[in-house]
This record gives structure tokens, sequence and C-alpha cells, in this order.
């Protein structure tokens, strides 16, 4: 495993939603952070079948885009009674013909595909969050941190705080959604604590642990 040997970081990343909650994991480490939206960085196309692999083709861009230390976050929804959708397509099912994201559309599309299926009762609408953390270097090198929390679909959607399909999750041994807890209820960790509750903060105490601790 490669150690991280500079404070400056590049969040690679353009979901304004995905940037603010990495900036909110990684400045207690006291990091100099910029986002590749923030540094008018081409996005590059997804084009990978897992997370790991389109986590890898955004770090890597980032990285040598900026000849800096590239941090990405591939992530989404796995639903066992839709076989795993959206998965890697989460961000897709929000899309509209115009290029932009609903995701009030997106847990629209989720709750039809469960009726569909005859997924009604909470048992038969298990899900998990995946969140894969990529740490890519200008010469190539990766480092991958994956993160998962299992939970419940649940319809309505409650809350508004977080982003995505949080309203729609309710995570193992609570009963509010992600979209009706806090930034810190929500990531559940800090540096030097013992437990994470996101799939994020999980996927980043294990990249602390592997890049950054001694």
């Amino acid at each position: 495993m490669r150690k991280l040997d500079t404070k400056t970081i590049i969040v690679a990343s353009h979901n304004a939603g995905k940037i603010r909650e990495i900036a909110e994991l990684i400045g207690p480490l006291g990091f100099s952070a910029k986002s590749a939206a923030e540094l008018k960085f081409e996005e590059p196309e997804e084009t990978g079948t897992t997370f790991e692999e389109n986590a890898a083709i955004k770090a890597l861009a980032s990285a040598r885009a900026s000849g800096l230390p590239s941090l990405s976050d591939d992530s989404g929804l796995v639903i066992d009674a839709l076989d795993g959708a959206p998965g890697v397509y989460t961000a897709n099912w929000a899309e509209r013909e115009d290029g932009s994201r609903d995701f009030q559309m997106a847990m629209e599309k989720v709750e039809k595909a469960l009726a569909d299926r005859g997924a009604i009762k909470p048992e038969e609408r298990s899900c998990r969050f995946v969140s894969v953390l990529c740490l890519a270097w200008p010469d190539g090198h990766t480092e991958m941190f994956r993160g998962e929390v299992e939970g419940t679909v649940v319809w309505p959607p409650r809350g508004t705080q977080g982003f995505g399909y949080d309203p729609v999750f309710q995570p193992q041994g609570y009963d509010i959604t992600f979209g009706e807890m806090s930034s810190d209820q929500k990531h559940g960790w800090r540096p030097g604590d013992a437990e994470a509750l996101s799939h994020r903060a999980r996927a980043f105490k294990r990249f602390v642990e592997t890049c950054l601790e001694a």
C-alpha cells in the first residue's frame, strides 16, 4: 500500500453532494483540497461496469490533469429485489433528456420498479449503499477502499438532508432515513472513532487507516 505524503489533494468529482461530504470527512485531517468541478476539469466518461472501475476512471483523470494525488468516489444504491439495480447506474436513473439530474424522479422510478416486482413489505425491499473511494497518483498508481451499509428502501421519501436517494434509504438498525439525519449522524465517524455509519464514511475510514496512519 502506498502512503499519501502530501496534504494537497484533488477531490475528483463534479457532484456537489459528494464534494461536500468528502470535504466534511477530509477537513479535520488538515488537507488543502480543491474539486475537479472547481478546477473546471473535463468530466470523464464513466464506462466501467463496476464501482471500482468508474472510481479509477475519475481519480486518474484528475490526477493526470492536476499532477496531484486525487480522491474519487463512485457509489450507488444496490437493491436485491431489482437484481442489484440501479447499482453503478444509480446516477443515470436520475438523468433527464436535457442532461440534468432529478433524484425525485429517480426515487419514483425505484418505487415503481419495486411495485412492479411485488416488493411491498420491508423484508422484500432490502438494499445497500455502496461507496468505492479511489486514490490515484499522476503516475497511475491507485488504491481502492470500499464501504457498504445495509438498509431498506422506504416510501414515501422522508427528510430533506443529504442528497440523491438518501430520503428513501433507512439504514439497518435505525428508524429514520439518511434524508432525516444530520451530516454527523449520517457519517457516524470522525478520525479516531472506531465506528462509521454511512457507506462513504466506512470507505473513508479504510482510506485513512491505509494511506494516512503510520
